[in-house]
């Protein structure tokens, strides 16, 4: 019994030696079918899933929220301007308190002092904000004219308006010093941009006399005609100032015509 047993046992070792082994999957590869599915399925679901939709990234929707404040501030320094201007006209430049400004502009220390850090810089800033206020709004009215006598009529109109008003004459009185600062700059400012708005004018002029007129020289007389109407007036009613800036334009295009300077 012990033999027949012993004798199965060899030959199914034998069976065993003759017939060829499987050979064994290499560690880490997978067979090329189920690699190329495994490759093609992300591409394949890429495909059909639908387009995400975009986000309002953090900064775009922030960004209206940033105009309104933007608007806000413009709001808040126009205000203190036009407190500043209060303050200056009521005890003059050299006593303008910044308590004063705030309390009469309706805004907190903290608030102005975001905006300027002393008065002599809001004083700079007035005089600056004030330049530009009076050139841009000449340049709105008359941005939309173009006839030449109508344009030169309207910059004449505005300027009797700015002498009328009375605010640079009770400047020079209560604060003389920031008064002549502001208008000597302003005076180059004007001589400068009033050969731009009155640039159809002289045009037509030019074309009607045959001849070049000095344009410099005629923003620098007219200018200087307001300011010595605001040093010394002439003490007659108001429609005394178009009339001699009138009589001095047809001087200098008819009496005496000057060449522009190279």
């Amino acid at each position: 019994m012990a033999k027949a047993m012993a004798s199965s046992k060899t030959r199914t070792r034998k069976a065993e030696a003759v017939q060829p082994s499987k050979p064994r999957a290499a560690v880490g590869k997978r067979p090329k079918a189920v690699a190329e599915a495994v490759v093609e399925a992300p591409k394949a679901r890429r495909r059909r899933a639908p387009e995400p939709a975009v986000a309002e990234s953090p900064v775009a929707a922030s960004a209206p929220r940033r105009r309104r404040s933007n608007r806000r501030s413009e709001q808040t320094i126009d205000n203190i301007f036009a407190a500043t201007q209060q303050v200056v006209l009521a005890s003059g430049a050299d006593r303008v308190f910044i308590l004063d400004v705030c309390e009469t502009a309706g805004v907190s220390r903290g608030t102005f002092y975001r905006y300027f850090s002393s008065q002599e810089e809001l004083l700079e800033a007035y005089s600056r904000y004030s330049r530009e206020r009076f050139h841009r709004t000449l340049s709105e009215l008359l941005a939309n004219e173009v006839d030449p006598n109508e344009r030169l009529t309207r910059l004449i109109r505005y300027l009797q308006d700015f002498l009328d008003s009375g605010t640079a004459q009770r400047m020079l009185v209560v604060a003389p010093e920031f008064a002549l600062r502001f208008l000597k700059r302003i005076f180059h400012d004007s001589v400068v941009r009033f050969q731009d708005l009155l640039a159809p004018v002289f045009d037509a002029w030019d074309e009607e006399l045959g001849v070049k007129l000095d344009r410099e020289l005629i923003c620098d007389l007219l200018i200087r005609l307001v300011m010595s109407e605001l040093l010394v007036s002439g003490g007659s009613e108001g429609s005394a100032m178009p009339r001699r800036i009138g009589r001095l334009v047809d001087a200098l295009r008819f009496g005496g015509v000057t060449r522009a300077r190279r």
